[in-house]
């Protein structure tokens, strides 16, 4: 398998890294260039991005009060958030009073106020909007692209809630979608078209365009708790469903919903689509919705596509425990571009299209049908310019004071994560457990405070299990006047967390496995101006290449991670001071607002690229219908694999079924009607199972033999050509089938370290062409045995022999040069220059040979074709009875093909 996938930094479509793309400004200058060229090519772009993500950076509430008519229920109000330092304090404060009661811990002051904005909504409006947290890298990367393009975010409103809006509110409750009427569905997407958030105004910014889905309440939360959190993420995650759950869930159970939100956002997205719209699907929750958007219509299909998976991406044998493995991939190749935050989980998705869907890898990318989807790596950066202006907020000052005085002449180890299973907060204390152990000198001189936010599900397990660690730990290495892990269960405030980022000796972030963490930059940015403090990452992080300088560490390892720790807290001020540098560097370089510039660069890319990945339009039936009743003359050509009979592992077994028969048959009872099956089989297979259609035509071979309808005698086109390199070949062909001992053919001594079975693999032998079959084999080392045959016969015989090498569907076809399918149906349309009507299917690359010769027929511009006498005439009649040049009956609305 070809994993040469090119990274996020390049000049042009192949990923070579430079560095006028190290800054924002050459991002964007590369972007302007490319859309200059691509307007200079008469491609248009609309100026406008849209961006689809899960839920809308906007808390939508109704205002409870008796003129909207509706009352929420009262809910008891939450356990307000408290105030880590403060508590800190009082805690150091109790301790020291009880060791010695001779000292006294200054409380710090209240929380900064303002943390949340307030709701907007007028007056007369039941509607109040308010900023929603959450996802703020992927928001700030999408507003920054405000100030060059026109940005619209669609995405679902979350559950409406009631009561007084923001985030802040105590008594929430949601107002049930079936609720709410048409005209609430209009007033409130009115509204929400006219917010703006504080965020989204700036410097040469223009204001961001909010677009709602909207779903039912039994869908929007089958998709998004139900699917997208007991199945896909677990999965993505490397965990198997059994690992996390007494209950294995029922995958089919929420597999509709999780279907019918896919195609809600796309119907809403065919709603707002322009052509020449850039489009980015963001995540997992909508993996269907590329092959959903580009299936709706023409134009659609035809729109550029890109999709950015923030999740990690896990290797073919986890995902392929996926019981709609190939559903969720198949949506995924709607797009024309897919982008991972690691070279990895490329390569891993890469993997499962091959080994699940067979799909053939080319490279940087995945071809279906013809069409190459790019797969890209871009790993999401922060907004520093934002963090390094929040790290100046008058609260956090006297905080990051209180913690220095509380915690004087001790090392903290500061830890943030969500209480996830895949954060490794199990792992890490019980690593630092092993540094308590192992390292004495250590006990009593260094804490760990430990915050875990709450997550979307309740994890009682996890949570006891935390607990009891924390006890533990605490039990065993505590005393009255110290504790060594400090555990905080509960959303941290602002102010409180930039503090502990700053005062911290060392941050240890260690997830079992992770897209995005952005609490490794945030801690950074924040350290610049204090201690310059050492970072420990989990190697398993999708930022992790870009962190390089990093104390990386496997967090399964937990001697290992002990290790790292004592190392980190001893590391010299001048080893501190360059890692830290470096690591500044890339986290102020490569932010989210780079990050959103380069998805805009890549996708740029790929436009009008050759074989850029769209989902073939349905044909226009009416039209098509129109066409053939009118038409005096009517050739239909036919692909036989794939297109009359389905793909399967063991060609002899793709027989046409009953009906395709009956259908073959009563076409060609039409005298208007010309019938061809134009196949890669030999003659002796069309024969057996449809030499009894008398009145159709037969190619063979790829265009070797060729029978007329009515007759049955086939005509040799290779019967003046030279043969003799069959024998060379075949024994190619052996050697890579076979162990063979003997080898005649000149081979390099390189070739030769090779030579080893292909498992699964066998050779086909045709009159005029041999074939080469890996579909039963191994998906990657078949592909790679196959470009390691391909290497030698494109080297050693072909520019010997008059011989082409065609790369088909898991196989290899050697044949006689200028002898294809494109050559017979020029020939058999040079015969028949009276077709005003022209259907052609296929499937497969060796029939873009045909779509090649028809479409090029017609000129620009030009409404009548003339056709000289192809090839494939000589090679029959012979060159003295070449005839003159042809004109068609055939126009430009009298062809249809499904190319």
């Amino acid at each position: 398998m070809d994993h040469n996938y090119p990274s996020e930094y390049s000049t042009d479509v192949q990923g070579e890294v430079t560095s006028q793309e190290s800054t924002l400004a050459g991002v964007r200058a590369i972007v302007s260039k490319l859309e200059a060229d691509l307007h200079s090519k008469g491609i248009t772009l609309s100026g406008r991005i849209i961006h689809v993500t899960h839920y809308l950076p906007i808390i939508t509430a109704l205002k409870q009060n008796s003129d909207n008519g509706f009352v929420a229920p009262i809910s008891p109000p939450k356990t307000p958030v408290a105030d880590i330092v403060t508590l800190e304090a009082e805690r150091a404060h109790h301790a020291v009073t009880t060791a010695s009661s001779t000292e006294s811990v200054q409380t710090p002051l209240s929380p900064t106020a303002g943390t949340d904005c307030p709701p907007e909504g007028s007056s007369s409006s039941k509607w109040l909007l308010s900023p929603r947290r959450g996802h703020t890298a992927m928001i700030s990367g999408i507003r920054s692209l405000s100030s060059t393009h026109e940005q619209i975010l669609l995405a679902w409103t979350g559950d409406i809630e009631t009561g007084h809006g923001g985030s802040s509110q105590t008594h929430k409750s949601s107002v049930p979608a079936a609720t709410l009427t048409d005209e609430d569905k209009i007033t409130l997407e009115a509204e929400i078209s006219n917010y703006t958030s504080p965020l989204d105004l700036g410097e040469g910014k223009k204001k961001v365009n909010y677009v709602p889905v909207f779903l039912d309440d039994k869908v929007a939360h089958g998709h998004y708790e139900g699917y997208c959190k007991t199945i896909l993420w677990p999965l993505f995650h490397y965990l198997l469903w059994e690992d996390i759950a007494t209950e294995v869930p029922s995958e089919s159970k929420h597999w509709n919903a999780y279907v019918q939100a896919n195609e809600a956002y796309a119907q809403k997205l065919a709603e707002i689509y322009r052509p020449g719209d850039l489009i980015w699907v963001h995540d997992y929750h909508l993996l269907l919705l590329p092959r959903i958007f580009k299936s709706i219509s023409k134009a659609t299909a035809d729109a550029y596509v890109g999709l950015f998976i923030h999740t990690p991406f896990p290797s073919s044998e986890i995902f392929r425990c996926l019981p709609r493995r190939k559903e969720i991939l198949d949506g995924m190749l709607g797009a024309n571009l897919v982008v991972f935050q690691k070279f990895s989980y490329g390569r891993h998705f890469g993997s499962s299209c091959v080994r699940v869907c067979g799909y053939e890898s080319v490279h940087g990318g995945i071809d279906v049908a013809g069409q190459i989807t790019r797969i890209l790596h871009c790993s999401v950066g922060v907004d520093a310019d934002r963090i390094s202006q929040d790290i100046l907020r008058p609260g956090v000052a006297p905080k990051l004071a209180t913690l220095r005085s509380l915690y004087e002449g001790k090392k903290i180890i500061i830890a943030r994560d969500k209480l996830d299973v895949v954060k490794g907060i199990v792992q890490k204390l019980k690593a630092f457990e092993k540094l308590l152990k192992d390292y004495p000198q250590w006990r009593g001189k260094v804490a760990m405070i430990q915050v875990t936010s709450p997550s979307l599900t309740d994890a009682p397990k996890l949570e006891r299990q935390v607990s009891e660690l924390v006890a533990h730990i605490n039990g065993e290495f505590g005393s009255l006047d110290f504790i060594p892990v400090h555990h905080y269960h509960q959303t941290i405030k602002k102010d409180d967390f930039y503090a502990l980022l700053s005062v911290a000796d060392l941050a240890l972030i260690t997830p079992l496995r992770d897209g995005m963490n952005t609490t490794s930059m945030e801690y950074v940015i924040c350290q610049q101006q204090t201690n310059k403090a050492p970072l420990i990452l989990s190697e398993f992080m999708g930022i992790s290449h870009t962190m390089a300088e990093a104390l990386q560490i496997n967090p399964w390892d937990l001697g290992g991670v002990a290790s790292m720790i004592n190392r980190a807290l001893l590391m010299p001020e001048e080893e501190r001071a360059s890692r830290q540098a470096a690591l500044y560097k890339v986290v102020t370089t490569h932010t989210s607002h780079t990050w959103a510039a380069i998805l805009v660069r890549m996708l740029l890319s790929q436009i009008g690229t050759e074989n850029m990945a769209h989902h073939t339009p349905y044909m226009d039936q009416s039209s098509l219908e129109k066409s053939y009743a009118t038409a005096s003359r009517r050739l239909l050509l036919f692909d036989y694999d794939g297109t009359l009979t389905p793909i399967v592992k063991v060609p002899s077994m793709a027989v046409p079924s009953e009906a395709t028969l009956q259908a073959l048959e009563k076409l060609s009872e039409d005298p208007r009607n010309l019938v061809y099956i134009i196949s890669g089989r030999d003659s002796g297979f069309l024969e057996h199972h449809l030499g009894h259609l008398k009145n159709i035509g037969f190619s063979a071979e790829h265009g070797c033999f060729l029978r007329e309808p009515g007759s049955t005698t086939w005509k040799n086109l290779t019967e003046t050509l030279d043969m003799s390199w069959m024998p060379e070949v075949e024994e190619l062909f052996e050697y890579y089938t076979e162990v063979i001992t003997n080898i005649t053919l000149l081979l390099s001594v390189q070739a030769l370290t090779f030579r080893q079975r292909t498992t699964g693999s066998f050779i086909e032998m045709k009159k005029s062409s041999i074939t080469w079959h890996y579909r039963a084999a191994d998906p990657e080392w078949g592909l790679f045995q196959c470009k390691q045959c391909l290497d030698l016969l494109e080297n050693n015989l072909v520019p010997k022999r008059p011989i082409e090498v065609l790369i088909g569907k898991k196989n290899l076809e050697v044949r006689p040069m200028a002898i294809n399918k494109g050559e017979i149906v020029k020939r058999i349309l040079y015969n028949n220059p009276k077709a005003e009507f022209v259907f052609c299917a296929g499937d497969d690359k060796t029939d873009e040979d045909m779509f090649r010769a028809l479409c090029t027929l017609f000129t620009i511009g030009s409404t009548s074709a003339t056709m000289e006498p192809p090839a494939s005439a000589k090679l029959i009649d012979g060159e003295e009875n070449a005839k003159d040049p042809v004109s068609l009956a055939l126009t430009r609305e009298g062809l249809f093909s499904t190319a």
